[in-house]
């Protein structure tokens, strides 16, 4: 399904992780899937509520846990820079699909990086 938010279809997802060469880019590939993935979902389900926008949020939260291990399998990680790189990611999905009021923390609640 393609994205008709243009404010997401217009953004530059990890911009700040492509731009470091410590992190692989066909692994910073994977995450931005990720998150073109949570995107897609948001705009198919239309939650009404942060309860349900958590819950699809905690999905995209465990993928890029599990992407972590091909981050360190790369020799690289999601290390401290990269975590508040993929937080703010969450954040302006959440805010372009007019949930500002969403808590950062809650976005991610789920991450084991």
């Amino acid at each position: 399904m393609p994205i008709t938010n243009q404010q997401v279809a217009g953004h530059a997802f990890l911009r700040q992780m492509y731009d470091d060469s410590y992190f692989p880019d066909h692994v910073v590939d994977r995450g931005k899937a990720i998150l073109l993935r949570l995107c897609e979902r948001i705009e198919a389900e239309r939650p009404s509520d942060l309860e349900s926008l958590y819950a699809l949020t905690q999905a995209a939260t465990e993928e890029f846990n599990l992407l972590d291990r091909e981050f360190v399998a790369a020799g690289s990680g999601i290390e401290t820079a990269a975590r508040e790189w993929i937080c703010d990611e969450f954040c302006f999905v959440a805010s372009a699909n007019e949930f500002t009021e969403a808590d950062a923390e809650e976005l991610t609640a789920g991450r084991d990086w």
